[in-house]
């Protein structure tokens, strides 16, 4: 990758470690980058000769990934969240856990403060 993208490898170990890149790691722990990969770095250096600091790059394409969300996938993955919740709503009062405080006394304060904030999210 670092010869496709005429940089060194350091340079993309470091924007590894900054999160400008993402690499999948092998069994044997070596980085795997996908084709998107060599774009994103391309990108990555015509912003730097474009005087843009590492940081406001990491802010850019943040930016960017925002702006790629589809919302239609985000529609259906809390539609899916929905019919498991209520799922778990029903089994719970299957079990004669509809009680709040029963509920509780079941779950761990992690678990709680997840299902916390998934129902936020669906409201």
């Amino acid at each position: 990758m670092a010869e496709l993208a005429n940089v060194t490898r350091r340079t993309i170990d470091h924007y590894t470690r900054l999160g400008l890149l993402k690499a999948e790691r092998s069994s044997s722990n070596y980085r795997y980058y996908d084709r998107e990969s060599v774009s994103r770095l391309h990108y990555i250096e015509e912003l730097k000769k474009n005087h843009m600091t590492l940081q406001e790059i990491k802010l850019k394409l943040k930016e960017q990934e925002i702006d790629n969300v589809d919302i239609q996938e985000l529609k259906e993955k809390i539609r899916e969240l929905e019919l498991d919740v209520s799922a778990i709503v029903s089994l719970l009062k299957e079990k004669g856990l509809h009680n709040p405080d029963m509920i509780k006394k079941h779950l761990s304060h992690e678990s709680m403060s997840l299902i916390q904030s998934l129902l936020l999210l669906l409201l």
